[in-house]
């Protein structure tokens, strides 16, 4: 039989009132009294029941995860963001939920609040122009973003730099001599529709180059392998003196590599190869290991989840001052990006 609340009273030698004020945070409780009854519920492996909570407490403690299913899939980098959101989740008391389909009217937002089921939401994926930011504005639903619109103003988001991303990316391949750089974006789809990393990633890319005074190519992919191989092959007729590509598409950098041994070229001896946005955990499966600009993806699905939770938690009262944070990439040499090969 499951443990009850009546059990966790029992071995915590306290009312049953006490352990439901504890629970529920109705009333005030002990930091000692609160030790005793949270190890009486380890021991005893009791589950608080988040509806019955929400009932007196007014709060469910469960919150959505807007993460629509991008056309490239979910891959081992957008896990990462999954991942860290939910770990936050659980270590802040509260339940997460994934929400994998797109968010585009009242009907839509009335079924995802499920009737108040849930708190509030993170949203990802977030285009420049976000109708669900508008829609969630609207509801006076409580939202943090992994992401930033355009003008996110007030609202809390926790964001990759993707302007520094692309800086980074053309700093590393110019200190090794390569005056010719393409850069391999996300989907056209992705573009039109205003898909910031993809923007953002794209002005930065041409920004970083026209400073650096190099010849510079850039193209939009399809998320997939043939894509890429054809992107590559494209890229090198518009450039033939191309020595370096930087690659934001974990699905078409397979096809770039594929493109590179069907001409018979080494990498890095013949070309260099960057991955932008990529978790090593992908990049390290290549060979060669490709050298790559890693998101802090963990770090920002928990900053997400905690913006949010303190928002909610602050509004009854005074609000919090908006938290806006923008993450760099890290640097992970692998041995795919070398010197500039010698005419």
């Amino acid at each position: 039989m499951a443990p009850r609340m009546i059990d966790v009273a029992r071995r915590a030698n306290v009312a049953l009132s006490t352990v439901s004020y504890a629970i529920n945070g109705t009333r005030a409780v002990s930091a000692t009294t609160r030790r005793r009854i949270q190890k009486a519920m380890d021991e005893l492996g009791y589950e608080p029941n988040a509806i019955a909570r929400g009932l007196v407490s007014k709060r469910t403690r469960i919150i959505a995860l807007l993460f629509p299913t991008p056309e490239r899939g979910m891959g081992v980098t957008e896990m990462e963001f999954v991942i860290g959101a939910a770990e936050a989740a659980l270590e802040r008391d509260h339940h997460l939920v994934l929400w994998p389909s797109e968010l585009r009217n009242v009907r839509q937002l009335d079924r995802l609040t499920g009737q108040g089921l849930i708190d509030g939401a993170v949203v990802m994926e977030v285009r420049l122009d976000d109708e669900r930011v508008d829609l969630l504005r609207q509801a006076g639903l409580p939202f943090s973003m992994i992401g930033r619109t355009s003008e996110p103003g007030s609202i809390n988001y926790a964001d990759i730099d993707f302007e520094q991303a692309a800086r980074d990316a053309v700093s590393h391949l110019t200190a090794l001599g390569h005056r010719s750089i393409g850069f391999l974006n996300h989907s056209p789809s992705a573009f039109s529709v205003g898909y910031g990393p993809t923007v953002r990633a794209a002005d930065g890319f041409r920004r970083a180059a026209m400073e650096a005074g190099v010849e510079h190519f850039e193209r939009l992919c399809g998320d997939n392998v043939a894509a890429g191989r054809a992107a590559f092959h494209e890229l090198r007729a518009m450039a033939p003196h191309l020595t370096a590509l930087a690659v934001m598409n974990d699905h078409a950098i397979v096809g770039v590599m594929d493109a590179l041994d069907e001409i018979g070229w080494r990498v890095p001896g013949d070309f260099s190869l960057l991955s932008m946005v990529s978790s090593t955990r992908v990049t390290e499966m290549m060979r060669p290991k490709l050298t790559t600009l890693e998101p802090q993806s963990s770090e920002l699905g928990r900053l997400g989840v905690h913006m949010l939770i303190d928002e909610l938690e602050f509004r009854a009262g005074e609000p919090p001052t908006p938290t806006q944070v923008l993450l760099p990439c890290r640097l992970v040499e692998g041995q795919s990006c070398g010197p500039v090969r010698a005419s």
